[in-house]
């Protein structure tokens, strides 16, 4: 069957899942043509250039390091929180990197995850039912019938605050602070005192005694720009398609259709019904796309969904992102893996241990650091056992001395979690237990490589 002509607002005539309901259509009309005027956040070329690296990672010659914070929030957007989360993910990189001897492709949550699906469209308390908090873009948080209003205006400050969060990150990226002579100058000032920190300042050391014999013999930051910069790119969840329209522009070196709103986009658990109105919207741009596979997702309808999204078996195009829970990955991701490699497709598989993990302590939504841990060293090791390769991890995570998930080094508790639970939405791990995941993700990394070279060396004996 041929597919129907796919156009930036095709998406509109297919029936579409988690959509807020807006009452007044001309303000929304209004504020997406102004959208459509905006200059765009990201540039195609950029998208290219990441859709390349991941073909490395679903090579197996790299690795993808994807987090971020749950949701963005309009209220805590400012500098200090935007370079906090990027000190903590190039720690997470360098650990990754220098442990694990493999190159670590970097994307931020970040600059755009502002929407989020929810499981229902209301929300109760007490006797009060109101529309649910569906991410700043949408609505505030508060409990009150006005706050829980969607407002389409929203969808400006979304723009603008991902403009400006952009605009620090590739100051950063570029200019200096990403500069592996400052690895040292990297570690938050709460997670000094932790067992990662001395294992974090072992690396840091190892680097800067390679630094010192790269300048001794006449090679130095100054003339090596991969020592002095980094590639940091973008990723959110594609949901509210109205704004992700608006941004998408003609590639005016290729004429080909980029959504210039994040330079990788990915389709929810709940919304990658291969007939709906977000497939058909990610069928059509050329931007690298994820899609998070669940529990519910059967093989065959995985691979309608690549034969949708992916018709050329485009490497680096498609990105899939687990999120199945320690206890289910066992009974799920086996099947998933066989009917892929099956079909001669090579996505990169990635891991998000986060939102199959989450439970309820103390009246807050937590996730058990060590089932996070668990999830994560099990995707490893049934990659091994289906010869496919373990690619990525994708997880919730923050720069702030949060305490929403338990667990990790400090033993966070019931008790812990009121002390500092500031989400927007839900638990993320905070520096310290963030650090750690990298390590374990280095060994595993580094077992692997050394697994696959084994063979090599009986070869040559």
């Amino acid at each position: 069957m041929t597919a129907e002509r796919w156009s930036p607002e095709s998406w509109r005539k297919r029936p579409i899942e988690q959509v807020p309901v807006y009452t007044d259509q001309a303000a929304l009309a209004d504020v997406e043509r102004q959208l459509a005027g905006f200059p765009p956040l990201v540039f195609a070329g950029e998208a290219r250039k990441l859709k390349k690296q991941l073909a490395r990672v679903a090579a197996g010659e790299a690795f993808l390091l994807q987090g971020g914070d749950c949701a963005e929030s309009f209220a805590e957007h400012s500098a200090d929180n935007i370079r906090d989360f990027l000190r903590v993910f190039l720690q997470m990189a360098v650990v990754m990197t220098f442990a694990a001897a493999s190159p670590v492709v970097k994307v931020g949550r970040i600059a755009g995850q502002f929407a989020k699906p929810r499981s229902a469209p209301t929300e109760k308390r007490g006797g009060l039912e109101l529309p649910s908090y569906r991410g700043d873009i949408v609505n505030d948080a508060a409990f009150t019938p006005e706050a829980r209003i969607p407002d389409p205006r929203r969808q400006l400050e979304a723009y603008r605050q991902s403009a400006a969060t952009l605009n620090l990150l590739r100051a950063f990226a570029t200019g200096g602070y990403a500069n592996l002579e400052n690895a040292h100058r990297w570690m938050l000032g709460f997670v000094n005192d932790t067992p990662q920190s001395g294992r974090y300042q072992e690396i840091a050391n190892r680097i800067s005694e390679t630094l010192g014999f790269m300048r001794a013999i006449g090679l130095d930051a100054e003339q090596h720009p991969e020592l002095r910069q980094t590639d940091f790119y973008t990723s959110h969840e594609v949901l509210l398609l109205g704004y992700e329209q608006a941004l998408t522009r003609i590639d005016s070196t290729t004429g080909d259709p980029y959504l210039t709103s994040g330079h990788l986009v990915w389709i929810g658990d709940r919304t990658r019904q291969p007939d709906h109105a977000h497939v058909e919207f990610c069928r059509g741009i050329k931007n690298p796309i994820g899609v998070k596979c669940g529990p519910s997702l059967k093989p065959d309808a995985l691979l309608e969904l690549l034969d949708i999204l992916d018709p050329q078996n485009e490497p680096g195009r498609i990105t899939l992102i687990g999120r199945f829970g320690a206890d289910k990955i066992g009974d799920h991701l086996p099947a998933l893996l066989r009917a892929v490699k099956k079909s001669g497709r090579t996505p990169v598989w990635s891991i998000d241990p986060m939102h199959g993990n989450t439970i309820t302590a103390a009246g807050y939504k937590t996730r058990p650091f060590d089932k996070i841990m668990s999830e994560i060293r099990s995707f490893f090791a049934i990659h091994r056992a289906e010869g496919t390769y373990a690619g990525g991890v994708h997880l919730e995570m923050t720069g702030k001395n949060v305490t929403e998930c338990m667990g990790g080094a400090r033993a966070l508790s019931e008790a812990d979690l009121a002390e500092s639970y500031d989400t927007a939405c839900d638990p993320r791990l905070n520096a310290e237990q963030s650090i750690e995941v990298a390590f374990l993700v280095a060994e595993l990394l580094k077992t692997e490589r050394q697994a696959r070279a084994t063979p090599a060396v009986d070869a040559a004996e």
